[in-house]
């Protein structure tokens, strides 16, 4: 009967998914400029169900994924992407990191009711 597929602009992942293990909160917060390191390596990724993500020069919002909350990153250029058998999989390459005041800040904006990974409210009109 055919199949659902989501267009994203957002790469939801976790760190078993191919957020990139190395890059954590912790370290992030005390030396945000360490973490440029991973800017512009390339990182494998999958999901389950199908997803199509924005193309470069699109961006898409990095968001890794930890225990069901969003915890916002930066952007990313998704430059590959297959999807098979219901599962999308693909290479990513991060292309921006927030510093951590904005990350906070997005993260609590952005993010679907109940789940940032800040415990604040949004402060926006909506």
């Amino acid at each position: 009967m055919g199949s659902l597929i989501e267009i994203n602009d957002t790469l939801k992942i976790s760190k078993e998914r191919g957020f990139p293990p190395a890059l954590t909160l912790e370290v992030h917060l005390k030396h945000p400029e360490e973490s440029r390191i991973f800017l512009r390596q390339a990182f494998f990724f999958w999901n389950k169900d199908e997803r199509l993500y924005l193309r470069p020069p699109a961006r898409v919002f990095l968001v890794e994924e930890i225990d069901g909350k969003w915890l916002y990153w930066g952007n990313a250029s998704v430059v590959e992407q297959t999807i098979k058998e219901g599962k999308t999989e693909g290479v990513y390459r991060i292309t921006k990191l927030y510093i951590p005041e904005f990350q906070r800040e997005i993260t609590i904006e952005e993010s679907p009711a109940g789940k940032s990974y800040f415990a604040a409210a949004p402060r926006s009109f909506q």
